[in-house]
């Protein structure tokens, strides 16, 4: 029997950028814990191979084709999901771009996009859910930072410009947003294992040794090893915690470099 303070049947989650990939392992380990899941994308064929595989798993989810970065689509979708199924009780703000893009090289354009998406497209989806959410004196949001939010690399200024305000951001909201009982949190994901890393994670890959070498647990993350953080700070035991972020990162960023066997 789960522990009652992580129990989330009844809840209805809203997990942005969930049709893939991190985002959909924290969807499926909200769902496991009992909550009702819901999910964008830009693309309906990707939401509609998405939704085969939550099905396979077992899940039911709703998909919606929503662009975060379009405010007006963004609350026609809250709308749709709120006067049609039910209050969003907890917001996963997961969506996100990357450009890897020396900064002396990026384009203009490609440098707003970035921006636009994973910070600004946290804002808009953030406003819309949480306007409903103070109504109701009760939520909890959830915003995916990055190790990028505390350190630099080189070609992702873009993003770690974007992550490091997004910590800001999450700060704020969790100061604003106290007095209607909304929990604001983030998630700084590590490196994991997913289809997106698996060309750097061949062994003898330059980047593969570096982040094995550089990771305290001598590994990359897999994706359910995200599914805790999120549980937790989507549920009632994290009720008197807001605005933290929690790195869930092998102990990266607790040390300068992993330690030497000598």
């Amino acid at each position: 029997m789960s522990h009652p303070l992580f129990d989330l049947n009844g809840k209805r989650a809203f997990v942005t950028g969930a049709s893939h990939g991190l985002g959909m392992a924290m969807a499926t380990g909200l769902a496991r814990a009992g909550a009702s899941v819901f999910i964008n994308g830009t693309s309906q064929e990707r939401l509609d191979k998405a939704v085969e595989q939550y099905q396979s798993m077992g899940f039911s989810v709703h998909a919606y084709r929503c662009d975060v970065t379009n405010e007006a689509e963004t609350e026609n979708t809250v709308a749709q999901i709120e006067n049609n199924i039910g209050p969003i009780d907890i917001l996963v703000n997961n969506a996100g771009i990357i450009k890897r893009v020396p900064l002396l090289d990026m384009a203009l354009q490609d440098w707003e996009a970035v921006i636009k998406t994973d910070l600004t497209g946290v804002f808009i989806t953030s406003k819309a859910v949480a306007k409903r959410m103070a109504e109701r004196h009760a939520g909890k949001i959830i915003n995916i930072c990055s190790m990028m939010s505390e350190l630099g690399r080189n070609s992702v200024g873009a993003y770690a410009a974007a992550k490091g305000g997004l910590k800001m951001l999450t700060r704020n909201m969790a100061t604003e947003w106290a007095q209607y009982n909304i929990q604001v949190n983030g998630i700084g994901p590590g490196y994991f294992a997913t289809s997106q890393t698996a060309p750097l994670r061949s062994e003898g890959h330059p980047f593969n040794d570096f982040i094995v070498n550089r990771t305290p647990a001598g590994r990359w993350g897999t994706p359910e090893e995200l599914q805790g953080a999120a549980i937790f700070l989507a549920s009632k035991a994290s009720d008197f915690v807001t605005g933290q972020i929690i790195y869930v990162d092998g102990g990266i960023l607790a040390t300068i470099g992993k330690p030497s066997n000598e």
